[in-house]
């Protein structure tokens, strides 16, 4: 998905009212959010921890001083690890770190869904629904039980949007 997309379900999943206007900036197309009461935000994780604060479900960023850093570091796994890589070679190392990762855990932080399963899951959706086969995904049971964005879960928990 595009950052703007992305922005724009995270805003509906959160409750949010639409009505921000995302524009991209540079040759990576970083999203840029023109708040109204002050400077613009700029960058993926910068703008959706800030719809996150804004829809009051702070819990998403993680609640203790650990699990916030876990968050974070996932989120910055999002953006450097992920964008950008689009060769299946990458695409199958990815899915098979991640799969070994979750192996023992539910969320990637452990047992409690985070911002960073949804951006996560938003940046790999378009991997599993456009570039790989279905037999390529069938060999990394821990990441994906279905293609269907609805469908997609980390180890059997559902991320639908109705989860926040």
């Amino acid at each position: 998905m595009a950052a703007a997309a992305e922005l724009s379900l995270l805003e509906k999943s959160l409750g949010l009212n639409k009505g921000n206007k995302y524009s991209a900036q540079g040759e990576r197309q970083i999203p840029v959010l023109q708040t109204n009461n002050g400077p613009s935000l700029t960058g993926l994780t910068t703008i959706a921890a800030h719809l996150v604060k804004q829809a009051n479900k702070e819990y998403l960023l993680g609640s203790t001083a650990e699990e916030k850093a876990i968050v974070q570091q996932w989120l910055e796994y999002r953006v450097t690890q992920v964008d950008g890589h689009s060769s299946k070679n990458d695409i199958h190392t990815l899915l098979k770190d991640l799969n070994s990762y979750l192996e023992d855990k539910v969320y990637l932080t452990g047992y409690n869904f985070t911002l960073a399963d949804i951006l996560l899951y938003y940046g790999l959706h378009r991997f599993i629904i456009r570039k790989l086969r279905h037999t390529e995904v069938g060999n990394e049971p821990n990441i994906i039980q279905g293609t269907e964005v609805k469908e997609l879960r980390f180890k059997h928990k559902c991320l639908a949007q109705t989860y926040l």
